[in-house]
């Protein structure tokens, strides 16, 4: 073990702590956790067993990482968090382990920002260069994807999927699942058409844009209903990643997909 560790941090000999690690007053390592390379730990940070956190990662005061799951059925099983390199989990948010009804495995993948007070449930999935904002919480089995943003004081329902390269605003109650490049908000969640400023700050091209915006008008515009858009999608436009990406998220929803704000009046 080298780096900076405060001498009032409580250290499991048995954890795995790599090069350069700073861990601040008061924090607390137990026995099975491993932390990567570089990482900071800040003080009154709590990290629990089966916890496994990568390089290069920053943690904020009040964070309890590998806690147990809020499941009335789990029985004490080895589950864990595993998560990637240079993540910053701000102050006070809580990651808890999986349970054996699903992988048990929570997972949080690299270059994603947790802002303070966001929970992650039981075996959620959230991708990497992801943001979620203030007081995001995340229900059991989420699965968030990659280059995604989520508002502040949004809470998810569990089991559902925000997409790839999607935006959820602030305050939205999400309960149904959000595609992937699409723009969602309100209570109960809407959308809104594609992420269009987000799109574009990743290098979309105008013609990977102007496609996914005539499959969006089909799926969640035109078409009386999703499995008639799905047809006509795949019949009528070029199957390019994208398109597929899309396709197979909406074909494989078990909550079913947000609405579209214009069908709601």
């Amino acid at each position: 073990m080298s780096g900076e560790i405060h001498p009032t941090a409580i250290i499991s000999p048995k954890a795995k702590i790599g090069a350069n690690v700073k861990i601040g007053p008061f924090s607390i390592i137990e026995d099975e956790v491993e932390i990567g390379d570089n990482t900071e730990i800040s003080s009154n940070v709590k990290i629990k067993n089966f916890t496994k956190i990568g390089e290069n990662c920053k943690i904020f005061e009040g964070a309890v990482i590998g806690n147990i799951p809020q499941h009335l059925g789990f029985k004490g099983e080895k589950t864990f968090v595993k998560i990637g390199n240079n993540v910053v989990i701000r102050e006070y948010c809580t990651i808890h382990r999986g349970t054996s009804f699903d992988d048990g495995i929570t997972r949080i993948e690299d270059n994603t920002y947790l802002m303070a007070y966001v929970h992650i449930a039981h075996d959620c999935k959230v991708g990497h260069d992801t943001i979620l904002a203030n007081n995001v919480t995340l229900a059991g089995h989420v699965k968030i994807g990659n280059y995604v943003f989520i508002g502040g004081l949004t809470p998810i329902h569990q089991f559902c999927r925000v997409g790839d390269y999607a935006m959820v605003g602030g305050a939205s109650a999400v309960d149904k699942d959000v595609p992937p490049f699409t723009r969602a908000s309100k209570n109960h969640v809407l959308l809104y058409g594609l992420n269009l400023v987000g799109l574009k700050r990743r290098g979309f091209t105008s013609e990977q844009i102007k496609l996914l915006k005539e499959a969006y008008r089909i799926l969640f515009r035109k078409a009386p209903t999703l499995a008639e858009g799905i047809k006509e999608v795949e019949e009528k436009l070029p199957q390019t990643p994208e398109i597929k990406l899309l396709l197979d998220f909406v074909k494989t929803s078990k909550r079913g997909i947000a609405p579209e704000a214009s069908k709601r009046g």
